[in-house]
């Protein structure tokens, strides 16, 4: 099974090769003897035909037509060591009776709830209720009355079936355990377990069979435990074009229609610290504002005066959020950096005016004409600086290549919102020093009745 698959992957020319390790559940995080893990290596970025979204869907349809396993293909998580995949990743939790038969129905009428919202794709567990087992029922009397302890028992049970422990030992500097097993002919079915011998007091050989009865049966393979609750891990990701903060709320509605008083959920790696983090942008914003409110507070030894230039920075931020919007791209913790990088530079522009304004103001000019006549003088200046930063990053705004994502989005957000702030913000921001200087002084419009030059 795991051949096929390995050559399913290497028929791709995009991946470079495969390593597949068998009896690892890396999405689990345990060993199963009906897991296996494969890790694909891509070739370098410029060889590539494929992005990671269409080898996943290809691979998808490579292996469709393995119908003795499930096969999942995923794209590593965006942070190492944030969980163990792409997407999301959360914990169904059973804090009620029920057991496993309770959870495998809520995990079922979920993932069928889930697969009919339009923002949500690829949800699946690798955990199932049903997976065939051998049970092997000791008859501890007839192992008493025949004189075998019911421990060596499950000692040879362990060393023939491979999960006996022997010792360690080091070697190439690191640790490896010895763990025993018989070989493979003599456990390749149930009746082999009945032919395994265990020796009794009176050192006489006694096989399994004698004492024990093997029977078949089905149950959970694993049983995991999640903030100390019997749960299951279900994995997903967003539909094409969803950004991952609208999956979480879809996963949200869906939990709050489907689950009963007896179950809950809860998110781990990334989507925990994107849960954790919701809303923090906003605060950086707010934050950012205060420190530059803060500063020209200080530096105007006025309380009113920094609204002026703080008025100016909704410009910015509009123009990013069109710019993004433009060219279909989400609001993305890449783009957000960006736009706490734009208070900064959407509030130098107006500063410069501002700054020249008061300077004409305590020359004697009305507030009027400080603030048209520092827009006449910080007009060019402003141009040539704001330009040449925006031309700057159009190659950052439009770049290709590993990691492209992370730069266009914060390059396009910055770019829009910086000819935003310096095509419009360049004409109002007069306009509310003018406002708010006349506030404070109580001055008129330049011109009318009663009005000089040095109000």
């Amino acid at each position: 099974m795991v051949e096929e698959v390995v050559g399913a992957i290497r028929s791709n020319p995009a991946n470079e090769y495969a390593i597949a390790f068998t009896g690892l559940d890396f999405l689990g995080g345990s060993f199963k003897n009906s897991a296996a893990t494969i890790f694909v290596t891509q070739k370098h970025w410029d060889e590539r035909t494929q992005n990671v979204g269409q080898l996943v869907g290809e691979l998808f349809g490579r292996t469709a037509g393995i119908s003795e396993a499930l096969v999942l293909a995923f794209p590593p998580p965006p942070i190492s060591g944030l969980g163990s995949a792409g997407g999301f990743e959360v914990w169904l939790q059973n804090r009620g009776e029920g057991g496993s038969q309770a959870m495998a129905q809520m995990v079922q009428k979920f993932i069928a709830e889930a697969k009919k919202d339009p923002r949500l794709s690829q949800i699946q567990t690798l955990w199932s209720a049903a997976t065939p087992q051998i049970f092997v029922d000791v008859d501890r009397e007839r192992a008493k009355a025949m004189g075998v302890n019911v421990a060596d028992i499950f000692n040879t049970l362990a060393a023939g079936l491979g999960t006996y422990y022997v010792n360690d030992f080091n070697k190439f500097g690191r640790t490896w355990q010895v763990l025993m097993s018989a070989d493979q002919q003599y456990r390749n079915s149930p009746q082999d377990i009945g032919n395994m011998y265990v020796r009794s007091q009176t050192g006489q050989m006694i096989p399994v069979s004698a004492l024990a009865t093997v029977e078949f049966s089905s149950g959970p393979e694993t049983l995991s435990r999640f903030n100390n609750l019997s749960a299951v891990k279900l994995l997903g990701d967003g539909a094409p074009g969803v950004s991952s903060g609208d999956a979480l709320k879809a996963i949200d509605d869906t939990m709050k229609r489907v689950l009963t008083d007896d179950f809950t959920y809860d998110y781990s790696g990334a989507s925990f610290q994107e849960k954790r983090a919701s809303g923090s942008s906003g605060f950086a914003l707010v934050l950012g504002a205060l420190m530059v409110f803060l500063i020209l507070a200080a530096q105007y030894e006025r309380w009113t005066l920094p609204f002026s230039v703080l008025l100016a920075m909704p410009f910015g931020i509009f123009g990013a959020l069109l710019a993004v919007w433009l060219r279909g791209m989400s609001n993305d913790v890449y783009f957000q950096i960006g736009l706490v990088t734009l208070l900064g530079l959407a509030a130098k522009n107006a500063i410069l005016i501002v700054e020249f304004a008061v300077l004409k103001r305590e020359d004697g000019l009305s507030a009027f004409d400080a603030a048209l006549e520092a827009a006449r003088l910080r007009f060019r200046p402003i141009l040539m600086t704001s330009f040449a930063f925006i031309l700057g990053v159009v190659p950052l705004a439009f770049s290709t290549g590993a990691g492209a994502g992370a730069r266009t989005a914060v390059g396009t957000g910055v770019m829009g919102g910086m000819a935003a702030a310096t095509l419009l913000a360049i004409f109002f921001v007069p306009v509310f020093y003018r406002l708010i200087d006349r506030s404070k002084q109580g001055g008129r419009v330049h011109g009318e009745p009663g009005e000089s030059n040095d109000a």
